[in-house]
């Protein structure tokens, strides 16, 4: 019996090294971007779907005569449109080598949204959804929940300000609707996503952009309504959807996961990429020349990056990603950095720490390309302003470049339950140290110096930004005053250079350093597992350049976005990470 199991094995095994096969792919558990930040992070999240092993293993099956047709499973809404869209590129780069590529849903929204993964299954030669299943095409809508009026009628006042009129994130706790220019950027940006859920759509099922306009506003669809308006092609189930496409490959075929194949295929092709790497290397040079990628995902803070569990989300730390620009430039054989920005923002002196180190990249002579994910916007776009080419999707959630901040106040929720607050100060010139106080609002002169503080670092964000996109202040101005745009607009009004996603972020790295159209591209910086786990010898060391395990405290948190003033920020329900920071939940669904 052991040796018949040994055997199938071992037949499987040949089959997918030399046989036909049919990929297939579930995205309706989400997608990793980063890699594991430590040791622990990868044995947890070991089975996860990793967008640069989708994106490689679709390359590279679109090449590989063995691969007959490729099956993926789409529904769910844990995936942003700017994913989306790098992912359904890289759908049709693949269906341009003339594979079939099939999509299919058990439902594409059940109760909720569906757009953005119906948008992604039209990007596939055919669609196939579940009898039971729903097409949520329901266009789009920006909602806010607004705690103005509560607050008044608990008796707390919310003191506010902000650089400029459309930085509207204290507006939840101050009002109780859109104030004008908050209903305009808005507006705006339900109807750039509609320009581009539509537009892809009409594409993608040979209808007119006005038809999807229209079923836009009738939608949800049931499963046979969806069959009759042409936006699925079949009503089946897994089954029958894996039994129609073994019959139209036609030969017998081993059915495997893109992501098994991508890793597969690439530890196969190493000692061919290592023999090719030594030839003609002369003593003391290095053997390869990389595009080293280095990931810059979450809320910033200061301090390092912390993985904060098992599900990871610990934030950006501007030590640790600071220690891997910093490594980067001294290493030789890094002869351009991708730097792929996924954040809301936060700490404005941890974004200045990170914006730094890559204006200082540049100084060394080694590109900088920006490749913003689902978003990059506030201190995420600080720190992507200084770069030699920002790359983002259409879908993208950027700009934001203003600051705000403000504090509650609880004195007539105290006289109300009968508390009150005594303050003994140390002198008469102390009275600034209950400037933070909730107890009671700012006087004239502490406003004067709120207000000299967010024109200070709406300065500083402006220069820099004018600097780094080449743009004049008064153009910047204009862009800026806390304004959010999506990936298209931000293209059009010159904030960003190129669309696309990683893909094309590192063929413009490769180019502008040089490198061949194959070079190699790395996750960077790359550590052992004794590189990750022993002490790090100094902050130049590349180990520096790894996440914590296990990160602070919240209270903690709080203070390295907000400083001195982080229980206001706390109490008052700001984002915890600081004032540069889209607040609120930014993903397109």
């Amino acid at each position: 019996m052991a040796d018949a199991r040994l055997v199938s094995s071992l037949s499987r095994v040949r089959q997918r090294r030399t046989g036909p096969l049919i990929l297939e792919l579930d995205l309706t558990d989400g997608i990793a971007e980063e890699p594991p930040a430590d040791p622990v992070s990868a044995l947890f999240t070991m089975r996860r779907t990793r967008l640069q092993d989708v994106l490689g293993g679709l390359r590279r099956a679109a090449a590989d005569d063995r691969v007959r047709a490729l099956v993926v499973k789409v529904g769910g809404s844990r995936i942003g449109l700017a994913v989306v869209q790098e992912l359904r590129a890289a759908i049709g780069d693949f269906r341009q080598s003339g594979k079939l590529a099939v999509a299919w849903s058990e439902s594409f929204g059940e109760f909720v949204h569906g757009n953005v993964p119906y948008y992604l299954a039209t990007g596939f030669d055919r669609i196939y959804l579940q009898p039971s299943g729903t097409v949520g095409l329901t266009g789009v809508a920006v909602e806010q929940v607004f705690f103005g009026g509560a607050l008044e009628k608990l008796g707390i006042e919310f003191q506010s300000a902000a650089r400029y009129e459309y930085k509207s994130a204290t507006e939840q706790l101050t009002e109780s609707g859109f104030t004008g220019p908050a209903r305009e950027a808005s507006g705006r940006l339900a109807e750039s996503v509609t320009e581009q859920l539509a537009g892809a759509v009409a594409a993608g099922r040979g209808l007119s952009v006005e038809r999807v306009v229209d079923l836009l506003r009738r939608g949800p669809f049931l499963a046979k309504q969806a069959l009759a308006e042409g936006l699925v092609d079949g009503l089946l189930y897994r089954d029958e959807v894996y039994e129609q496409l073994r019959r139209e490959v036609d030969v017998p075929a081993t059915l495997l996961y893109l992501q098994r194949y991508q890793r597969s295929a690439s530890i196969g092709d190493l000692p061919r990429r290592l023999g090719n790497g030594v030839q003609g290397i002369a003593p003391g040079q290095h053997d390869h020349r990389f595009v080293a990628t280095i990931y810059a995902h979450g809320a910033i803070r200061q301090g390092r990056s912390g993985r904060g569990g098992p599900g990871g989300g610990g934030g950006m730390g501007s030590d640790t990603v600071a220690a891997a620009l910093r490594a980067a430039a001294a290493d030789e054989g890094a002869r351009a950095v991708v730097l792929r920005v996924n954040s809301p923002g936060g700490s404005y002196t941890a974004s200045d720490v990170i914006w730094r180190e890559v204006v200082k990249l540049r100084a060394a002579g080694k590109p900088v390309v920006v490749s913003m994910g689902d978003v990059a916007a506030s201190g995420g776009y600080f720190i992507a302003a200084p770069a030699d080419v920002i790359v983002t999707q259409p879908g993208t959630i950027t700009g934001s470049i203003g600051v705000f901040m403000g504090k509650p106040v609880l004195r007539e929720l105290f006289e109300r339950v009968g508390l009150s607050a005594d303050v003994i100060a140390d002198g008469p010139g102390a009275a600034g140290a209950t400037m933070f106080s909730t107890s009671r609002p700012f006087s004239d002169a502490e406003w004067e110096r709120v207000n000299e503080w967010l024109d200070a670092i709406y300065a500083d964000f402006t220069e820099k930004v004018a600097s780094g996109r080449r743009l004049s202040a008064d153009r910047v101005h204009e862009l800026a005053r806390g304004r959010v745009w999506t990936g298209a607009d931000a293209l059009a009004n010159g904030l960003a250079d190129e669309a696309g996603g990683l893909h094309e972020a590192v063929a413009i790295a490769r180019k502008r350093a040089g490198l061949p159209s194959d070079a190699p591209v790395r996750a960077y910086p790359r550590l052992g597992p004794l590189d990750q786990l022993r002490p790090v010898e100094s902050s130049e060391a590349r180990p520096a350049a790894r996440g914590q395990l296990g990160a602070g405290t919240l209270a903690s948190v709080f203070f390295d976005g907000w400083g001195p003033a982080w229980r206001f920020a706390a109490a008052a329900g700001l984002p915890p990470h600081g004032p540069l920071t889209l607040p609120g939940t930014w993903r397109i669904s």
